[in-house]
């Protein structure tokens, strides 16, 4: 692959440029650009999309620069490339003041939010549903797979009760994968976001929720205890809560939301036969259910 990144680098005349890997679909190019490749020539679009968007509104993205036939983006047999330039900063790997950097996060997510509210107009955005997952592929998959970790009847009342507020949820377009690995970090300040390869119309509450139970599943890694976590919720909620308010609705339904986003996990793991992740978000289901009130407290 990497010979296939020189000669791909040849259209931005940086092919002499070292390249490392730093994710999957991801190469740094000697200090100041990134190349991301896509199979997907429509999610590649639409992510150019959302970052020309956000540069013009002056939201911190990773800036797109031209071949040098002046095109967006390169392809090569049965890839397709864009180069951005390299944002500064680096990704949390550990939480220092949860407090600070709760609130923090929760202002990025509400600005980033406010920034998408304004971006509504687009038509290259896809419409998805967390309801119309859980009662279709997910509630599918557990059939297939016959109900292996959760019964039946537990799956439905969960599900049921999202679906007596989802109608009350505002939805608009998200982020879709809000961890810290996608927020850039530099001496405790914001730098930029990154990666809107997943990005969608959904409930907004979704990007708040996916955010909070990822901090969850990584925690040890992370040096934070499950009480510091319950203080994250609190502040996450408030710092989110200075910009942008949320409705009685949302406030209810984020247990709910919770829970059926590691659901939703928990099936897709399965699927793919990676136990030990399919039982680790499992796990993380059943916190969250046994402490819903407690986290209603904090709304």
């Amino acid at each position: 692959m990497n010979i296939k990144i020189t000669e791909i680098l040849y259209q931005w005349g940086l092919e002499e440029r070292e390249i490392k890997q730093i994710y999957d679909t991801a190469w740094q190019v000697g200090d100041d650009y990134v190349l991301k490749v896509y199979h997907d020539v429509e999610m590649l679009e639409r992510n150019l999309r959302i970052l020309q968007i956000l540069s013009e509104m002056t939201i911190p993205v990773g800036e797109i620069v031209l071949t040098r036939s002046h095109e967006r983006y390169a392809a090569y047999d049965d890839i397709f490339c864009f180069l951005s330039k390299k944002l500064p900063g680096k990704n949390v790997v550990q939480i220092n003041d949860v407090e600070k950097i709760a609130v923090k996060m929760g202002e990025i997510i509400a600005d980033l939010h406010i920034a998408f509210q304004k971006c509504e107009s687009e038509d290259v955005f896809w419409n998805n549903s967390l309801l119309e997952e859980m009662n279709g592929w997910v509630k599918n998959n557990f059939e297939k797979n016959h109900w292996s970790y959760i019964d039946k009847e537990a799956y439905e009342g969960t599900v049921s009760r999202l679906e007596s507020v989802y109608d009350q949820l505002p939805v608009q377009l998200i982020h879709r994968d809000v961890h810290f690995g996608n927020f850039l970090f530099a001496d405790g300040e914001f730098c930029g976001y990154i990666d809107f390869d997943l990005s969608q119309r959904n409930i907004r509450i979704f990007d708040l929720c996916y955010f909070l139970l990822g901090l969850l599943s990584e925690e040890e890694k992370l040096g934070i205890t499950q009480e510091q976590w319950f203080e994250m919720v609190k502040n996450v909620f408030t710092g989110y809560g200075s910009k942008l308010e949320l409705s009685v609705a949302e406030k209810r339904a984020v247990p709910y939301v919770m829970e059926c986003i590691e659901l939703l996990f928990v099936a897709y793991f399965e699927e793919i036969q990676d136990v030990r992740c399919a039982q680790n978000a499992f796990e993380i289901y059943e916190f969250v259910k046994r402490q819903e009130n407690r986290i209603q407290k904090f709304m």
